[in-house]
């Protein structure tokens, strides 16, 4: 099993969504914290978590669920981002 380390891609990533800002309009913070992944993702995501749980991951399995962390955490910052702005408004 690897360990993942922060990418440059996921630091960019979080630079550019900057969950401490805020900013971001009621509509937009409800459409963001209503994103999730499909059912059948989380699915495929936490058989290939088994996976690697067991060392059992193919190369192409693995690029597969770093993909799945690269969007998971994607998601994560912009709803951070997105609470924060609604605290934001709430206190406004």
């Amino acid at each position: 099993m690897t360990i993942s380390t922060p990418s440059h891609e996921a630091e960019l990533l979080r630079r550019v969504v900057d969950p401490q800002r805020a900013g971001w309009s009621r509509e937009a913070a409800e459409a963001i914290l209503a994103l999730s992944f499909p059912s059948s993702d989380q699915e495929r995501a936490s058989e290939l978590a088994q996976k690697a749980g067991a060392d059992t991951l193919t190369a192409e399995e693995q690029r597969e669920m770093e993909d799945y962390r690269h969007v998971g955490r994607l998601i994560e910052l912009m709803q951070s981002r997105a609470r924060q702005s609604l605290k934001n408004l709430s206190a406004a």
